[in-house]
């Protein structure tokens, strides 16, 4: 009968490969692409072995029910493995287990480590016991009931003990005699090895069970390291590869990594609802540095922010850096439905549990990405520190909502061709950008005129009706996150500039500060990333 298991997978790098490229490897390519996979993992995690023995690495992955391990969706990955991925897998003895679950008992405490932060979850102890049934016919019955029935409850008055799971030789091991495998959960510190732990081994009913029913094949003790998700993020071990290292990019192009000048991974993460989300991440390497992101504007891709991201990382080498493309930018998916700032919300808490970061240091935004950016403070204030919201209003209007039908008709005038969305194009950088920029900065120009026309015609018939009808002003009094509102001196010839100084009390107890760029308009950070530096440069 299908039903729930693991795949535990021992592995032991061979001396001649860089334990950084082995680890690089497996948590930005091998980990992640299965994680990608619906419905069959639930987590990834990798342990380090802490009793002297060897192979000393485990990956365990939860698996929803077995026989999707036998799924094309599964076996093609190995069938169709990068060339990287088999040269580094050369590299490493290798043992693949398939065990069927029997049993599993937790305490109050516990919670799934998948769930958990990378800060709680590192370093917890799995103790992992292989047993060999002595009569297959007979002692797999007695093996079963004296976990069930005694030493898992004896176990539990163990100090720090979480959970403990039963595991079975699967059926998909066609051909395999039966043996099994516990594995315990403990916290960091825990009493194994103490009073209530040696009570739990020397009943006896234990006795007997080792005397007439099982030989322990082996124990092993480990440490977790590394919990990976759907998303690539490992920047650190990236970091460490010799200067020189080829750039990978994987067969599907769903993922990019390079440490050359500097670490960055480019991926993607899939929503709930099926759409793929690109993402960015760059910056400090160190897995705990703080995170600041970024939220393009309607009819951009995430790399509007290429300019200003060059002076934020030399300003402020701290920071890890992480940017996306809204929902809007590329196809979505069928049968497409009209995006909300709610929406949009959902998407970037996805991305943040994808990469597995707790809490945002800043969030900054910009048209959409500012209306995106407040919502997301109102709506999930726990996961950021401080936001900055750019050019964008905190209520939509009717005449704002006829306005985006236009350029929805405009954009579709050709049909499926390109001269609508370049028709667009052209009108949106006028209407956008400062009469300074168009006159004195035709790079400027050109670069968003050129992002704007490669935009998805439907993808933004879609996603600009998440400013169609929406009001955040009412909530903004409850805001319990800090902001700054910055807006460029001429957008909307200066209207925005009095809108947000009109909204700008509203948030929070005290009102928020507006930063105004000079000479610029509803870009400032593209058409003046250095006036836009010294508009946020307090706040980052």
């Amino acid at each position: 009968m299908a039903g729930p298991g693991s795949l535990y997978v021992t592995m032991e790098p061979q001396p001649g490969l860089p334990l950084e490229q082995f680890h690089e490897w497996y948590n930005n390519e091998h980990g992640p692409t299965r994680l990608k996979l619906p419905r069959i993992f639930t987590n990834g995690l990798r342990y380090r072995a802490t009793d002297g023995q060897k192979p000393t690495f485990l990956a365990a992955y939860d698996v929803t029910s077995m026989p999707l391990l036998e799924t094309e969706t599964y076996t093609r990955l190995r069938a169709e493995r990068s060339a990287r991925e088999a040269e580094t897998i050369g590299q490493v003895e290798v043992q693949r287990y398939f065990w069927d679950r029997v049993l599993s008992k937790q305490s109050p405490l516990f919670m799934p480590i998948e769930e958990l932060t990378n800060e709680e979850a590192e370093g917890l102890v799995l103790v992992a016991v292989q047993l060999t049934p002595k009569d297959p016919d007979s002692a797999v019955e007695a093996i079963q009931k004296w976990y069930e029935e005694e030493h898992i409850d004896m176990l539990s008055k163990v100090p720090g003990w979480l959970r403990s799971r039963l595991f079975k030789t699967s059926s998909l091991e066609k051909g395999e005699p039966t043996k099994f495998i516990a594995l315990h959960d403990y916290t960091k510190t825990n009493g194994v090895g103490g009073a209530e732990y040696q009570a739990a081994i020397s009943t006896p009913r234990t006795k007997e069970l080792w005397e007439k029913y099982a030989t322990m094949s082996s124990r092993r003790v480990y440490s977790l390291f590394y919990v990976f998700g759907a998303a690539s993020r490992d920047l650190h071990n990236l970091s460490l590869l010799p200067a020189g290292t080829p750039a990978f990019t994987s067969a599907d192009g769903q993922i990019s990594t390079t440490n050359s000048p500097s670490p960055v991974i480019e991926s993607s993460i899939t929503t709930p609802d099926g759409l793929s989300i690109p993402y960015r991440l760059e910056g400090n390497p160190d897995p705990n540095a703080p995170t600041v992101a970024f939220c393009n504007s309607l009819l951009t891709s995430l790399h509007m922010w290429d300019r200003f991201i060059d002076i934020l990382k030399a300003k402020r080498p701290g920071y890890r850096i992480l940017r996306y493309d809204l929902r809007g930018r590329h196809s979505i998916p069928q049968p497409p439905r009209p995006s909300t700032l709610d929406v949009l919300a959902d998407d970037l808490d996805a991305l943040l549990v994808a990469l597995r970061i707790p809490k945002l240091h800043t969030l900054v935004g910009v048209s959409m990405g500012g209306a995106a950016t407040l919502n997301f403070a109102l709506t999930h204030p726990a996961k950021l520190e401080r936001f900055i919201a750019c050019d964008f209003n905190a209520a939509s209007s009717g005449a704002n909502t006829s306005a985006w039908k236009e350029r929805i008709a405009t954009a579709e005038e050709d049909g499926s061709g390109s001269a609508g969305i370049e028709k667009l194009a052209e009108q949106t950088v006028e209407r956008w950008f400062h009469p300074a920029t168009m006159r004195g900065k035709p790079d400027a120009v050109a670069w968003i005129r050129d992002m704007v026309a490669a935009n998805d015609v439907e993808g933004f018939r879609y996603g600009c009706q998440a400013l169609w009808d929406y009001d955040l002003k009412a909530r903004m009094r409850g805001c319990a996150v800090p902001g700054l509102f910055v807006v460029g001196e001429g957008d909307g010839k200066g209207a925005l500039v009095k809108a947000m100084d009109g909204f700008r009390g509203l948030l929070g107890q005290g009102g928020a500060e507006l930063a105004v760029v000079p000479e610029t308009g509803h870009l400032p950070m593209c058409e003046d990333p250095e006036g836009f530096w010294g508009a946020v440069e307090k706040v980052l």
